[in-house]
């Protein structure tokens, strides 16, 4: 038989309770020409029975990554696939009917675009409302993702389609090495910026990256992360994943300090004049408390040449079964 036309990779780590929605929201797909890759990393959950109990479709195949780690799962997947597109969907996202069918149409119609990635909404459970304090910005750290209802080519990195929604050219894949394991999370360590890196070699390759708005995707909210001292754990680890992007990318050094320094009083001033306003004063305080872990790890890698991942002071624990968007 051909090789299926996209292969969609799921890369789960305790998630058996959400899992089910995210694979029979595939299986329910318009477009019918794929192959879904279930990657359970190290699960010790009833991972690997959700996806039995659904593998009376032949589309759906299960490997075991038992390295931790959502680049590591990321690569298993991709170098376990066939098709000429990858597409990832995360264990807690609910694709739309059409997903597929508009990532498809949108490689097929231009052969210079390298990655892909739609709408996100958020998903939130019964009786959980978004809070006063939260501003638009920092909703995209539970997922959220909307850059208008048109076709959108993006330039920036920083506008990098969601790696809950993403989907590349195999090729494009091959060319720049995969998912960059060094900008991984596992456990406690929220490390991100894969998908932001990913996109930053795929442009600076010449290649285009596309925000397709009616590739709609719904992302769960957990109630746990709903609240301050997560966001300001987030922030925290995405101060220290832009460090270890500029470390990557040959920018770091002492140049960190005063850059850094600078964004630090700038979020914090900013948090404070606009007391009056809740979400737009509790956004800048996150931007200001993630300047700290940019500076630290900025710190850690001129002292010992790598800015070694450190927790935040309030990292606090997290639910066994909700690891980070």
């Amino acid at each position: 038989m051909p090789d299926p036309k996209i292969s969609v990779i799921i890369c789960t780590h305790n998630r058996a309770n959400y899992l089910g929605g995210a694979i029979d929201s595939l299986l329910q797909q318009d477009f019918a020409d794929f192959e879904a890759i279930v990657v359970d990393n190290a699960s010790s959950d009833r991972t690997k029975s959700v996806v039995a109990e659904r593998q009376c479709d032949a589309r759906l195949k299960y490997l075991y990554e038992p390295t931790l780690g959502l680049n590591v799962a990321r690569n298993t997947g991709a170098r376990n696939s066939q098709s000429p597109i990858i597409a990832y969907l995360d264990d807690d996202a609910l694709a739309t009917p059409h997903w597929l069918q508009v990532i498809y149409d949108a490689f097929q119609a231009n052969d210079r675009l390298g990655v892909a990635g739609g709408k996100i909404e958020l998903l939130w459970p019964s009786g959980v409302t978004a809070p006063p304090w939260l501003s638009p910005g920092l909703a995209e750290n539970l997922g959220a993702y909307d850059l208008g209802d048109e076709l959108f080519y993006i330039d920036r990195p920083g506008l990098t389609p969601r790696g809950l929604n993403y989907a590349i050219r195999r090729t494009v894949y091959e060319q720049v090495g995969g998912f960059d394991v060094k900008l991984d999370r596992a456990g406690k360590n929220l490390l991100s910026n894969g998908d932001l890196y990913m996109t930053e070699l795929v442009l600076k390759s010449g290649w285009q990256v596309a925000y397709l708005p009616d590739a709609l995707v719904s992302h769960q909210v957990f109630p746990e992360r709903v609240t301050k001292s997560w966001f300001l754990n987030r922030g925290w680890w995405q101060g220290i994943s832009e460090c270890y992007r500029e470390h990557l990318t040959g920018e770091a050094g002492w140049g960190q300090l005063p850059r850094g320094g600078e964004k630090f009083l700038r979020g914090l001033y900013k948090s404070v004049k606009y007391l009056s306003d809740p979400a737009q004063s509790f956004d800048n305080l996150v931007y200001a408390y993630g300047q700290i872990g940019y500076l630290t790890a900025s710190v850690r890698g001129m002292v010992l040449g790598s800015p070694t991942p450190q927790p935040a002071p309030l990292d606090a624990p997290k639910p066994e079964n909700a690891d980070p968007v």
